[in-house]
């Protein structure tokens, strides 16, 4: 039977502030990639949603990002590399504790938006992620994972220095022809019809291919599948993606 492990973005609510429906994902996802305080989240937050995960039997990843609480980390940063590794080490290491309070393991690391695209093609920030995953693995005895796009150079670095690189595809987001993710700054870079989505995450994960925004076929090898908790309609599409990914007998397994 094929597997895919199905993820989704959560722990991005803020004091007050309240972003997606963590509870109801919990129920549908198999990883949680938990907000570690820089572009989204807090310590009650991270704390609520990990314990949550953890009843739920869902694996716990750390959405770790820029320092950019105002941009919702989607904003670039040229940020020194070595201040860069050290903050990715502060939010993993956080998670890590806040998690192990409450019954969970943090198991992978996933960049969250502009870290994410820019670790693509850049390679003193990209060095500097996987840099700081190796020495919390290296600290603590772990096998912390990252996850990525496809192709990403980061990946690529990670696997040089022992780091399981995990490779994601996006169920709700366009892309490009040459696989990487459409801007959220052009119009049609975010999907919104559970039907469509999950119509095209069954395609992807069965025939390894997935439509670009021009209409070419791009070829996509994922072990895990995103879900964007912020995307208004996120829990309709993720129980779409679920219940069509289950029709076509793909079993739902997290993957790191």
């Amino acid at each position: 039977m094929a597997t895919v492990d199905l993820n989704a973005d959560m722990g991005e609510s803020f004091g007050s502030w309240k972003m997606g429906d963590d509870e109801s994902l919990l129920g549908i996802v198999t990883s949680a990639n938990v907000a570690c305080g820089f572009h989204a989240g807090d310590a009650v937050v991270m704390g609520r949603t990990c314990k949550a995960a953890a009843e739920r039997g869902v694996c716990v990843g750390a959405h770790v990002s820029y320092r950019d609480l105002a941009g919702f980390g989607r904003s670039f940063v040229d940020v020194d590399p070595a201040r860069l590794r050290d903050e990715v080490i502060y939010q993993l290491s956080a998670l890590r504790g806040v998690a192990a309070v409450h019954g969970a393991s943090v198991r992978y690391v996933k960049p969250h938006g502009a870290l994410y695209n820019t670790i693509v093609h850049h390679e003193a920030q990209a060095r500097a992620v996987v840099e700081a995953i190796v020495a919390v693995n290296s600290a603590t005895d772990s096998d912390v994972a990252i996850l990525g796009l496809p192709g990403a150079l980061v990946l690529d670095l990670a696997e040089q220095q022992g780091v399981r690189a995990l490779r994601e595809a996006f169920a709700d987001r366009a892309y490009n022809p040459d696989g990487t993710l459409v801007s959220r700054s052009q119009e049609g870079s975010v999907l919104h019809d559970p039907d469509e989505v999950a119509e095209r995450v069954v395609k992807l994960v069965t025939q390894g291919v997935v439509t670009a925004i021009d209409g070419t076929e791009v070829s996509i090898q994922a072990d895990s599948v995103c879900v964007h908790g912020d995307t208004p309609g996120a829990v309709a599409m993720a129980t779409a993606v679920r219940d069509r990914l289950a029709a076509a007998g793909v079993e739902l397994r997290a993957v790191a």
